[in-house]
């Protein structure tokens, strides 16, 4: 599985390096914090604002190509914008690799081996199955994709930072104690297959969150939304790490629509008040090693 830009495969000992260098920013009580990019623009915003890596979001990339969000896209197409991403910036970058588009060895082993040839270091592994009746990955089937994960990177010589995600709280499935534990045993089994951090999206109870970290005894990583306690707090809970996810996408794009229904309805321009300049942009992309 190519990404179609034309690069040079990735030296294994810098992809092993950054992977390093990926997995020691995730430090219970020291949260790192992703501001999810989608391309080339968005990472080096991210990075310049002094981000120590970069977490794409699987939503905001296939948006941006015109395609709706739940491995509707082609793990070619999605690699192809982590390729160019990973060029973009000098940090370590992990992708938001859905499902791992496949749920075979063969499959997964092409995943991680179009991962590393586009430069990233670290992925997302959910376990939503995009079923209506049967919404969660079976167990035993997400544990044997961890494992094929982890060995798949370790064959070629990188230990890749896997960040092992569970949709029962982000999905609803079941009362507060129902997911409560069903996030626990997932947790934990995955937590034991080789996952290095646990995602459990869609809590925003405190006591909840300090109940998960406490529970699983590993990194543990939150999605951030508006109403979620801010990083202090979730510092002194114990995550490792914080991901806004397709938020800081979406928010771009709802400035777009506002510019867009001000100009057609106002003929005005305030929505542009306050943006950076064209030059700064510029700068920032000609900054980008060609």
């Amino acid at each position: 599985m190519g990404t179609g830009t034309g690069m040079e495969k990735p030296d294994v000992k810098d992809l092993s390096a950054k992977a390093e260098r990926l997995r020691a920013l995730h430090e219970p009580g020291q949260p790192v914090v992703f501001v999810n990019a989608w391309d080339c623009a968005s990472a080096r915003v991210v990075e310049k604002a002094g981000a120590p890596a970069i977490a794409t979001t699987s939503a905001g990339v296939a948006f941006a190509q015109g395609y709706p969000d739940g491995q509707r896209i082609s793990p070619e197409r999605m690699l192809e914008a982590v390729a160019r991403i990973c060029e973009a910036v000098s940090v370590p970058v992990t992708a938001d690799l859905e499902s791992g588009y496949g749920d075979s060895v063969e499959s997964l082993d092409r995943t991680v081996a179009g991962m590393l040839d586009a430069g990233a270091v670290g992925l997302n592994l959910e376990d939503h199955s995009g079923a209506a009746t049967d919404p969660l990955v079976q167990p035993e089937l997400q544990l044997d994709k961890i494992r094929a994960v982890r060995e798949a990177g370790e064959r070629r010589g990188v230990r890749i930072v896997l960040n092992a995600r569970t949709d029962s709280y982000l999905r609803g499935l079941g009362s507060s104690e129902e997911m409560f534990e069903e996030t626990i045993r997932r947790g934990e089994s995955y937590r034991d297959a080789g996952a290095d951090c646990i995602f459990v999206p869609g809590v925003l109870d405190p006591a909840v969150i300090g109940e998960i970290v406490r529970r699983l005894r590993c990194p543990v990583n939150v999605l951030a939304v508006a109403g979620s306690p801010p990083v202090a707090e979730l510092a002194r809970l114990g995550v490792a790490r914080v991901s806004l996810g397709s938020g800081p996408m979406r928010a771009a794009m709802t400035v777009v629509r506002r510019l867009a229904e001000e100009v057609a309805a106002k003929g005005t321009f305030s929505t542009l008040e306050g943006i950076d300049a064209h030059r700064a942009f510029n700068e920032l992309m000609s900054a980008i090693p060609r």
